[in-house]
């Protein structure tokens, strides 16, 4: 095939080592091309090594596999100096009985010279650094809430009932209710009286539900709980500060992606993160969903259409999507919302929600292709625009009931 990168180099990347071969012009006119292979350690001064024995080279473009995290530091060294492409390890499948890391850095560099590789979409550092962050509040949160699940856990063990009346367990009112349980409160009226807002008018209810088999032995793991979730909920503050200020070159972004419904602060940070900005990577909406994962799939086979899933894709931004999506269809007088319900009775609430994500990241593409704030289209675009397309549908449903229809103008 035509060689159309003259010195390139493919990396097999593993924990502890890198394997760089590179691809050279031959030494005269018509001679085959050259090989250079060396092992290189994953250390500082093994990747520096690595940059400087390319960059010798003459080497422009270079390729990995996403292994895991490995390849983080790797294409953090060498950003800036060549040209990287981080490629999937299913698209570059060896031969059966030909795996050894040589050939697979020759592999490699063989699919690049040919321009047989497609790059995966590597954000700038400065959307790298605000993911790392946002993945860690996500994490943060979720530990928070498993601690909180263990809690109600406690509680029914116990025997309260607190989480039958309380909403929120960990609220104003449960929390008070729980320290004062904690501390050796047992009267349920005393207890009951720790209500708070709206639970004022549940005091009796509470009452009800408070009394049960607390001991010292629950109440030492509760005092535990606790304490975690007071620590991981200061965790969470201090992330959102420092969120807030990685966030703050990107405030523009922010404010686009806010005006669309669902969308609050957090998840158009998460959002961004996991996206970016700079649309100029994915050419259409289409290729924006595709990488996302969130767009449909095709398999034909011998004239029939077989369901298929959306695939793997981004896991925080598929999560991410998911919050906003269900927000957006809760969400009264909405384009959103009428799209939920009108592909909901089609193929059912999973696929209707996953339509609804395809949507939003279309709009997002378009938001920040553009730089136009969002327009919702109105709960009533597709009764206006599939009105007599509706009119038909209505009339052979009336018909096959055997009613006798006869249609006529309006005379406004």
């Amino acid at each position: 095939m035509d060689v159309l990168i003259e010195r390139c180099a493919g990396l097999d990347v593993h924990k502890k080592t890198v394997v760089a071969c590179i691809r050279t012009p031959g030494g005269g006119a018509g001679k085959r091309r050259r090989n250079a292979v060396r092992t290189f350690q994953t250390t500082m001064t093994g990747l520096e090594a690595l940059r400087e024995w390319l960059g010798g080279h003459g080497v422009t473009h270079a390729a990995m596999e996403s292994t895991g995290v490995y390849w983080c530091p790797v294409h953090t060294v060498l950003e800036g100096r060549f040209t990287l492409l981080l490629v999937n390890a299913r698209h570059v499948k060896q031969v059966p009985g030909r795996k050894t890391d040589v050939r697979d850095s020759e592999w490699l560099a063989r699919l690049l010279e040919c321009g047989l590789l497609g790059g995966s979409f590597v954000p700038p550092r400065e959307i790298r650094d605000l993911r790392d962050l946002t993945r860690l509040r996500k994490a943060l949160t979720r530990d928070r809430s498993r601690r909180v699940r263990r809690v109600a856990k406690i509680l029914e063990l116990a025997n309260v009932k607190l989480g039958s009346v309380v909403t929120d367990i960990m609220g104003v009112t449960g929390r008070a209710i729980l320290e004062a349980m904690i501390r050796g409160e047992e009267d349920p009226h005393v207890l009951a009286g720790l209500a708070r807002g709206s639970l004022v008018r549940k005091r009796a209810a509470l009452a009800e539900a408070v009394p049960g088999l607390i001991r010292d032995h629950r109440r030492f793991p509760l005092r535990n709980h606790f304490g975690t979730i007071d620590h991981l909920s200061e965790r969470i503050e201090d992330m959102d500060q420092r969120i807030g200020e990685a966030t703050r070159p990107f405030s523009a972004a922010i404010e686009l992606l806010e005006c669309i419904p669902g969308v609050a602060t957090r998840s158009a940070e998460a959002i961004l993160a996991e996206t970016g900005d700079d649309m100029t990577k994915f050419p259409t909406s289409g290729h924006f969903a595709s990488w996302a994962r969130v767009c449909p799939g095709n398999h034909e086979s011998a004239g029939k259409r077989r369901p298929v899933s959306t695939g793997h894709g981004n896991a925080w931004l598929r999560a991410a999507l998911s919050q906003v999506a269900w927000a957006a269809v809760r969400t009264r007088g909405t384009y959103y919302r009428a799209l939920y319900h009108r592909h909901k009775a089609r193929g059912g609430p999973k696929k209707a929600i996953v339509v609804v994500q395809h949507a939003i990241l279309v709009a997002v593409w378009h938001m920040f292709s553009n730089g136009v704030m969002h327009e919702d289209l109105g709960p009533d675009h597709f009764r206006t625009r599939d009105g007599e397309r509706q009119e038909r549908h209505l009339i052979g449903r009336l018909r096959k009931l055997g009613v006798d229809v006869e249609v006529r103008a309006d005379a406004a």
